[in-house]
């Protein structure tokens, strides 16, 4: 008989967002009558840019014409998309990024997973605590993450709590780790290294000999003078990938896009990574769609690049609104500065998921609990900006009514 992997046993509940989906549909499913309002999980609501949908046309325009179409694509992906990514995301703030270092995806979430097929199962991981959950999960499945422990922990995976008294920012762990995970602008807190912090990781990786996992899906949401890449670091390249999404930044969440950045300096053992990386995505993937790498390219076209950004501070300003309605009826709220999320600590000591149900019943807010994202997201909740502004005020006003 065959046998299954045992790891995928190793779960206490299913997928965090899934959770919180199945909670929402049940409820609706009782509650016909009452309208949900959705700030959990962070799913945007913006159409895609015109410039990005008629590239979009267009290109499928392409592939009904004999002259124009296209079969298999370039692993990596296309050289109009990678000459984009490298000039306008890299080149144009100073960093030296080719285009042989940059392979195109459809999703940094698949990506964040896929790359551990080039580690050893023994090698020990550092997370952020509380942190996107795909980065414990994709390492349970492998095996690396260890048993999970009542508190929803896993015995193998180094935690570095994130908590106010830091500014939400981690410090080197206790054990030694040879993965180290880091998430700027980090959800679900919003918090933001600076240059200085980014440096003292880099610095710490290179002589411990680890590498950085680095995620940078929301860099497009960074308003302050921080760095939008950890390449904007010296020797970064040398200890670091980086993983990027067109996701939230263009609306992407459904067409599917984004990119990871594997320097040819990066080794391990005396091993390029960067080829190590080519030649799994050549086993294992068959490439985005051209259609889907000529909406990305428009995302750097000039009006395309008005565009998005419009989006994203339509998005923000949700943030704000949110961030100031939450802390004018007396909730501590985080982020929403840098990141389109806002972080609330739970009033009179509330746990996560209680809190969670008590909004369901009392506004028909739906919010993800923080606890889902590790131990010390526990006593707090995220909210996403990316719903409509009218949902957004809204929403606001029903929490007026918690008492």
């Amino acid at each position: 008989m065959f046998g299954i992997n045992g790891n995928f046993l190793k779960f206490g509940s299913s997928y965090l967002f899934a959770s919180v989906n199945a909670k929402a549909k049940e409820y609706a499913k009782v509650n016909p009558d009452k309208k949900i309002i959705s700030l959990g999980i962070g799913d945007v609501t913006l159409p895609i840019a015109p410039a990005i949908v008629d590239a979009m046309v267009n290109a499928s325009k392409e592939m009904g014409q004999a002259e124009t179409f296209r079969g298999y694509g370039p692993y990596q992906g296309y050289d109009f998309l990678l000459k984009a990514i490298a000039e306008n995301d890299y080149r144009s703030r100073g960093v030296d990024i080719s285009e042989d270092e940059i392979f195109v995806s459809d999703g940094a979430k698949s990506d964040c997973s896929n790359i551990l097929d080039l580690f050893s199962i023994d090698n020990k991981i550092a997370v952020q605590d509380p942190v996107y959950p795909v980065y414990v999960d994709s390492n349970v499945i492998d095996g690396r993450a260890g048993r999970q422990r009542p508190d929803g922990s896993y015995n193998k995976t180094i935690y570095m709590p994130c908590v106010e008294e830091n500014n939400f920012l981690p410090k080197f762990p206790e054990r030694q780790p040879d993965i180290i995970y880091l998430n700027f602008p980090n959800n679900p807190t919003g918090a933001m290294a600076d240059y200085n912090t980014l440096k003292t990781w880099v610095d710490y990786a290179l002589s411990i000999d680890a590498i950085i996992l680095y995620d940078g899906a929301y860099e497009a949401f960074i308003s302050e003078d921080k760095p939008k890449s950890i390449f904007e670091i010296p020797g970064a390249k040398k200890c670091a990938i980086e993983f990027r999404s067109f996701s939230k930044t263009a609306g992407f969440t459904g067409i599917r896009c984004a990119y990871t950045v594997i320097p040819n300096e990066l080794r391990a053992s005396g091993t390029q990574l960067n080829k190590l990386w080519y030649r799994r995505q050549a086993t294992k993937f068959n490439g985005v769609s051209y259609v889907v790498q000529r909406a990305a390219e428009a995302v750097y076209s000039e009006q395309g690049k008005k565009q998005v950004k419009d989006n994203i501070n339509y998005y923000m300003e949700n943030a704000a609104i949110i961030k100031k309605g939450l802390e004018g009826i007396g909730l501590k709220a985080f982020g929403g500065v840098n990141a389109p999320y806002i972080w609330v600590k739970t009033p009179n000591d509330f746990g996560s998921w209680e809190f969670f149900d008590y909004l369901m019943r009392k506004t028909q807010i739906v919010v993800t609990p923080g606890e889902g994202f590790g131990p010390a997201g526990r006593g707090y909740i995220r909210l996403t900006a990316f719903n409509t502004r009218e949902n957004t005020l809204e929403a606001v006003e029903r929490f007026k009514r918690i008492k």
